[in-house]
């Protein structure tokens, strides 16, 4: 009798570590535990760490509460201005009431996955192709509110919605490469252009005051030909003024020469206009010394002597 009943107690303790590792259920940080029993949900949802649930009668489902990321396959679509371009999209999205994730829907992520396919298509439909372009924040937010509208019954937040890529034809990226070219030439001639009518201003205003005072114009020159100078490879032809060489001649006359030449009224004669005289001078003879009027007077009075 004894051994009988020391054998129930050992076959009751087994069933009974049976049953509670059977019960024993362990929940992680990051997840919710939702019970049911017989089939019907169980108001309370199970937080973090152990718990123990009804073997026979209760089922436990776990539901991860953090935020998935999930890639949204390329979409072919034809945009409002007919051009033919291929978008793909992530979306990030959280569990907010394990519950309803796991009565609502069957899957919560294929339900998002295509739920985001289909308004990706829609979005590209509805807008043109500078939009998806240049104006992807008001995209990505109209993109956004269309997936969590029905993701909302479904316990599920939609935190953030991207466009990742968008693909254009070949023809359509030859032509959009040869007008921001155009553009690009375009916006250089401009700037060319204001540059020389500034620089036209500043010659205008620096030849202005070069006109007041000549010598400043011989200084550039000089400048000029130093600067050209430097370099040691080419050959330099100087034109020397012609008022340097008459002050150069002037300085080299006596100072009564200086003073008369300086006294006398000439009008100023070019270079090619001195060479000229110049060879015509060489060219004539110097005609026969006229006698003065002193020397010719005493034959005219002895003629007038043989006469009377």
């Amino acid at each position: 009798m004894l051994d009988a009943l020391v054998t129930v107690v050992v076959i009751l303790a087994c069933a009974g570590v049976v049953c509670a590792i059977a019960a024993a259920r362990v929940v992680k940080q990051y997840e919710r535990g939702v019970v049911f029993r017989l089939g019907r949900l169980r108001s309370d949802i199970r937080g973090p760490g152990f718990t123990m649930i009804a073997p026979a009668f209760d089922r436990l489902r776990k539901v991860n509460m953090q935020i998935v990321t999930m890639p949204v396959p390329a979409q072919e679509g034809i945009t409002r201005d007919n051009v033919t371009v291929r978008v793909d999209a992530v979306v990030y999205f959280k569990v907010v009431d394990p519950a309803e994730a796991i009565i609502a829907v069957e899957d919560y992520r294929f339900a998002v996955s295509q739920m985001a396919q289909t308004s990706l298509r829609s979005i590209i439909g509805k807008s043109d192709l500078d939009d998806l372009l240049s104006n992807r924040e008001k995209l990505n937010q109209g993109l956004e509110l269309m997936i969590d509208s029905p993701a909302v019954g479904w316990g599920v937040h939609i935190d953030r919605v991207e466009i990742k890529d968008v693909s254009l034809p070949e023809t359509m990226k030859r032509s959009m490469a040869r007008q921001a070219e155009a553009d690009r030439e375009r916006r250089a001639r401009v700037i060319n252009a204001d540059a020389e009518l500034q620089a036209s201003k500043k010659l205008a205003e620096a030849a202005a005051q070069m006109a007041e005072t000549p010598s400043a114009l011989q200084l550039r020159l000089l400048q000029t030909v130093m600067a050209v100078a430097a370099e040691k490879n080419s050959t330099l032809v100087l034109p020397i003024p012609v008022e340097l060489l008459r002050f150069l001649e002037r300085g080299q006359q006596p100072p009564e020469a200086a003073r008369a030449d300086g006294g006398g009224a000439k009008e100023p004669v070019s270079a090619g206009q001195e060479s000229v005289s110049a060879g015509q001078q060489e060219a004539v003879p110097p005609a026969p010394a006229v006698p003065r009027l002193t020397e010719r007077e005493p034959e005219h009075e002895a003629e007038r002597v043989v006469e009377r």
